[in-house]
């Protein structure tokens, strides 16, 4: 059978003109303000990155942050999964979202499917903190005060499921102790019950914490991570402390809905990356305790992947549920 050559030449000229399409689009975006979703009141390090993005990006059109706390975490990451994938709507992801969340209970978004990473954006550091009236100046202090009376101890997070939340459960899992839950809609709040002595016990980001530790209204028994906090070279990280093998890292990073054309999102992942990346706000932000990591949109799906896979396997081993 012989094509026509009109019909040829329109086959050859179509992959162009796809191309020139996705490309045009790139080229005019954004064509609106952005919408920043961020699923956390204002305050917190994943609040402080969105902005910090948003004050620098310096695009035509502002990229417009909007803190979504009613409804939770699920309803913001569902909201933007289920955005146009026109690159106007973003979302601040901190990795229990994407990678603890799911593994909880049913979520209406899938977070291998449903997103299109575009870059990851900071590391939190996170510290361990009591009320100055909880008689334990060390880890192995808190862990013989929680075995001696089991549940006795108030601990707060962010929601079920949270950094805070999940940094504590396991904790309280490799330590062998058991404390008692209290889940708030923010760091912000449970920090509010926390400074007066409603709640006792909190593993919670640096940049928070570390003011009212400095004020003595907190008292610092370790850092988090697996390795010492720079701010901090003093302060031994909870496994030294005597929990082995504990060690709680938490990351940010950038979606938008499954769809958005590549060009546009190499175009936020190179903007994202130049804000953050500027010598002055990393040197901000790490005086916070907040550590920028950006990357290309593939290391973050890879990410994604395999914290999706690492934290299921943490869920069932410590059973935590959706509350």
């Amino acid at each position: 059978m012989i094509v026509p050559t009109l019909a040829l030449l329109m086959l050859a000229a179509a992959p162009f003109a796809v191309s020139a399409q996705i490309s045009t689009r790139a080229e005019g975006f954004p064509s609106r303000p952005v919408r920043f979703v961020v699923p956390l009141p204002p305050g917190g390090s994943p609040d402080t990155i969105a902005r910090t993005i948003a004050g620098g990006i310096g695009w035509p059109y502002p990229v417009v942050v909007d803190n979504r706390t009613a409804g939770g975490r699920i309803l913001a990451a569902d909201l933007v999964a289920k955005s146009a994938p026109d690159g106007q709507t973003w979302f601040l992801t901190t990795d229990n979202i994407v990678a603890v969340i799911p593994h909880l209970g049913p979520t209406p978004y899938d977070p291998l499917k449903d997103f299109a990473p575009v870059t990851q954006t900071a590391r939190f550091q996170f510290l361990l903190v009591v009320h100055p009236s909880v008689p334990a100046k060390t880890v192995k202090e808190l862990v013989a005060l929680a075995k001696s009376n089991p549940g006795a101890l108030n601990y707060a997070s962010s929601g079920v499921g949270s950094a805070q939340h999940l940094g504590t459960a396991q904790l309280q899992y490799l330590a062998g102790i058991e404390m008692t839950h209290v889940p708030y809609k923010g760091a912000g709040p449970a920090l509010a019950d926390l400074l007066p002595g409603r709640i006792q016990v909190f593993i919670g980001a640096a940049n928070q914490l570390l003011p009212q530790v400095r004020d003595g209204r907190l008292r610092l028994l370790a850092s988090a991570g697996a390795q010492r906090l720079p701010l901090l070279p003093d302060v031994p990280t909870i496994a030294e402390s005597g929990v082995p093998g504990y060690h709680h890292d938490v990351w940010s990073g950038v979606l938008m809905p499954a769809g958005v054309p590549p060009p546009i999102v190499a175009k936020a992942n190179r903007d994202i990356a130049r804000v953050l990346n500027a010598p002055d706000v990393k040197a901000k932000l790490a005086a916070q305790g907040i550590d920028v990591e950006t990357g290309t949109p593939q290391a973050l799906a890879q990410r994604i992947r395999e914290d999706y896979a690492r934290w299921g396997k943490v869920v069932k081993a410590t059973g935590i549920r959706a509350e």
